[in-house]
């Protein structure tokens, strides 16, 4: 069956922070100091709800002090300033769309940091899963599910590119689509990996092979 559409995950794949500050880590570093006990799965819940930093903090059942989400956002604001378009990102893009291929991101990500990506990508996508407002986190089934369904296509008509072993190589494969593993420093090449985005498209002719 011949590949229809990529989709692709996107922090670490098509953008990148120059400054990391970690906010979110942060808000939950701060509510453990009032008492809250974390638990393993916050990251996900926050990922999963189309929240904020106070919303995320609402959302674990906690409250932060004024003075205490004014730095958060503060941090937050940093981070997103800092977003930027990885090199080889839009010439991939845009010889994928000139092929006629249908284009999805999948991306586990908190609200906040998708406008900035949106801002940066350089033609409009055919459908996003965005955990956040999916419901559902990366290597969830329903995630992969959903954004097949957006681009009308069966999963095995479908690649998935990003840079997280479990969530853009082993899931995506796991739910019937294709995937490449995104490994920009690696040193050693193996099946099912690419070093860059401008492989993609020769990854897309050859599963056409």
């Amino acid at each position: 069956m011949a590949i229809r559409a990529v989709v692709f995950d996107v922090f670490g794949t098509l953008v990148y922070m120059q400054e990391r500050r970690h906010p979110f880590r942060r808000l939950i570093r701060l509510l453990e100091a009032k008492g809250y006990r974390s638990r393993a799965g916050d990251a996900a819940r926050i990922m999963s709800h189309d929240v904020g930093l106070a919303g995320a903090a609402a959302l674990l059942g906690a409250g932060l002090q004024a003075q205490e989400l004014a730095s958060l956002e503060r941090d937050l604001q940093a981070e997103l300033a800092s977003v930027r378009l990885f090199d080889d990102a839009a010439a991939a893009l845009q010889a994928l769309a000139a092929r006629g291929l249908r284009l999805g991101l999948c991306s586990n990500l908190a609200a906040p940091y998708a406008a900035p990506v949106r801002a940066l990508l350089p033609l409009d996508f055919d459908a996003c899963a965005w955990s956040f407002e999916v419901g559902a986190i990366k290597p969830d089934p329903a995630i992969y599910a959903y954004v097949c369904e957006r681009l009308g296509c069966a999963p095995a008509e479908v690649l998935m590119i990003g840079d997280t072993s479990a969530d853009d190589w082993l899931g995506p494969r796991e739910f019937g689509m294709h995937s490449r593993w995104l490994r920009r420093q690696a040193d050693d090449a193996r099946d099912g990996t690419i070093a860059g985005l401008d492989q993609v498209l020769a990854e897309v002719e050859r599963l056409a092979g």
